[in-house]
């Protein structure tokens, strides 16, 4: 399970793990939002609309799902997730922090790791550099994602988003290592960068309900 703030890359890790690591299957997540420009559908993400996501949830097609902003909706078809997990496949899930609690709540021997960015700044500079939010949408996705940063520590290891291609392999990296321990080991914490803390952090148990995926 990958997940971690707003803009951190999550996105074009999956991509750069789907060039990279064609043995590596990813899911992808349905969402109510439109697509943005480059992305593909059944690609990138299922574009669905309002009542083709409720038939979903109520015939429980979604192994997790969320609001995000109070406003689109993501989740993650169960069926490829459980195909994929029976044929032995590495299989990376890149959801939300709300998505990988309730992950973490069925699957608790999966490996759940952070995307953590460079720096709060970077961070920062990410959001504003793709463009495709107005001012009040980036400045919502950053007060979530000061609570996002803080639930850091509920992760099993972390990996910080400085250089795509390695961020990739060292992903993988961790994947192939838990597929070696066995199923009944929980996977160990293994920081694998710096910590990154915005300029003020708040506990994840005050933090909003709503999170994002990108």
């Amino acid at each position: 399970m990958l997940a971690g703030p707003t803009a951190v890359g999550k996105g074009t890790v999956a991509d750069q793990i789907r060039r990279r690591h064609p043995d590596v299957w990813i899911s992808v997540s349905a969402t109510t939002r439109a697509p943005r420009p480059g992305e593909v559908d059944g690609v990138h993400y299922l574009f669905v609309d309002d009542t083709a996501f409720d038939a979903m949830v109520e015939a429980g097609d979604l192994l997790e799902w969320a609001v995000v902003h109070g406003r689109d909706r993501y989740g993650t078809p169960r069926d490829p997730v459980t195909q994929a997990l029976d044929l032995g496949r590495l299989a990376l899930l890149e959801i939300d922090l709300q998505g990988a609690r309730q992950v973490r709540e069925t699957m608790p021997g999966a490996l759940f790791v952070f995307l953590a960015p460079p720096s709060w700044d970077e961070l920062v500079r990410r959001l504003v550099g793709r463009g495709t939010e107005t001012d009040d949408e980036r400045t919502r996705r950053l007060q979530t994602a000061v609570w996002e940063l803080a639930a850091e520590p509920e992760f099993d290891a972390t990996v910080v988003n400085t250089e795509i291609h390695a961020t990739a392999d060292k992903l993988v990296g961790l994947m192939r290592a838990r597929a070696r321990e066995a199923p009944a080991r929980r996977p160990s914490t293994v920081p694998l960068g710096p910590s990154t803390v915005p300029p003020s952090t708040v506990s994840p148990s005050t933090g909003p309900p709503e999170h994002r995926r990108s």
